[in-house]
């Protein structure tokens, strides 16, 4: 769950900040669940996936998954792009 909020946070551009308010904690209790030291709960699962638009089973499933399932309006402009190159690559049959 750590590596794929993290990957999440980067993917949006977001801080933890701002999943802190998603969650309606504050962001030492993020960075509490982001380093190990508290775990993440079944209610924050369902809040962060909910907050970034994906389901639940593609936030648990890992950072790759919960990325790709991230909707195209939530990923930050640099993170679209690169999105749009590695389709285009896949498509012309290239490999990503």
């Amino acid at each position: 769950m750590c590596s794929a909020v993290a990957a999440l946070l980067h993917a949006t551009g977001e801080s933890q900040v701002d999943l802190a308010a998603a969650l309606g904690v504050s962001q030492a209790q993020v960075s509490r669940r982001q380093s190990g030291a508290a775990a993440w709960s079944l209610a924050d699962c369902d809040v962060v996936a909910a907050h970034y638009g994906i389901d639940v089973l593609e936030l648990l499933a890992g950072p790759t998954r919960a990325t790709e399932s991230l909707p195209a309006h939530r990923r930050r402009p640099a993170a679209r792009i690169a999105a749009r190159a590695r389709r285009a690559a896949v498509h012309e049959g290239g490999s990503a």
